[in-house]
């Protein structure tokens, strides 16, 4: 049975795509196998950032609505076998999706997948809400600044009241990744601290993805940031997240600042 992971947030432009192909991909390369699925009906960015755009036929709405079968939408990764894409629909409406339509999806998709990698529209409307029902682990993508952190804060709110495991009296595991950071500025003030956004938010620290020219070229290149460049700051901070995602114990850095966040922030639990 497969694990579901939802990456969401609040707000959009916070980096939820690119961080979905990219932990997607590293897991994938783990030798997991993995299904990134898009949420986002209208917009339909993950199959660009995948460099899977041309191919793709059938699409999420297709597969929910009964018109295509999952293998029919389901596009394999050229570089990686063990990985796969649901891309979403880009002239359909979310309110094409159904409650019971994506049920039964993630239903098979359970059983076809070691992994199952959700990306969340952004806000709190019904593509947001129906892409984490069904999610056992949460990856809250934040930025450094108060509006992102707040709307992230919501979102959290949501996830202990509208998923299946909220439901069930369950308690869906959360972690937060915190996007475009860049420890100058945040010395300077120009941006929330780590030690900020986790009082905040008061769920664990997946991991710290800097500020990086290295994620734009990769998204034009069509291509998950860890698969572009594995020795870019942002590709070792999604691997490291990965493999924190199963289960791995890595130690905490932040990006420009050698002092190890392991003990400090790395252990933090929700209170």
């Amino acid at each position: 049975m497969a694990k579901v992971v939802v990456v969401t947030s609040g707000k959009g432009g916070v980096g939820k795509t690119t961080t979905t192909a990219a932990l997607g991909a590293a897991i994938a390369e783990m030798g997991q196998n993995v299904c990134v699925v898009d949420f986002d009906v209208g917009l339909r960015n993950l199959d660009l950032v995948m460099g899977a755009e041309r191919r793709v036929v059938y699409d999420l709405i297709n597969v929910v609505q009964g018109d295509a079968k999952l293998a029919q939408a389901l596009i394999r990764d050229k570089r990686v076998e063990t990985l796969h894409l649901l891309p979403a629909s880009q002239t359909r409406d979310k309110d094409n999706l159904t409650q019971e339509g994506v049920g039964r999806l993630m239903d098979e998709l359970h059983e076809r997948f070691d992994w199952v990698v959700c990306d969340s529209p952004a806000g709190i409307e019904r593509g947001a809400t129906l892409a984490m029902r069904h999610a056992d682990i949460a990856v809250v993508v934040t930025n450094p600044e108060v509006s992102s952190v707040r709307d992230s804060d919501r979102i959290i709110g949501l996830l202990d009241a509208k998923t299946a495991r909220a439901e069930r009296g369950e308690r869906i595991e959360k972690h937060l990744l915190l996007t475009r950071y860049d420890a100058v500025r945040a010395e300077r003030g120009d941006m929330l601290k780590v030690d900020d956004v986790l009082e905040i938010l008061s769920i664990p620290l997946l991991g710290i993805v800097p500020e990086s020219m290295d994620v734009l070229r990769a998204s034009n290149l069509g291509t998950p940031v860890t698969m572009a460049d594995n020795t870019s700051a942002p590709a070792r901070a999604y691997r490291d997240a990965a493999r924190r995602l199963l289960g791995e114990q890595v130690a905490m850095t932040v990006p420009g600042d050698r002092r190890s966040l392991f003990g400090r922030i790395f252990s933090r639990r929700a209170a």
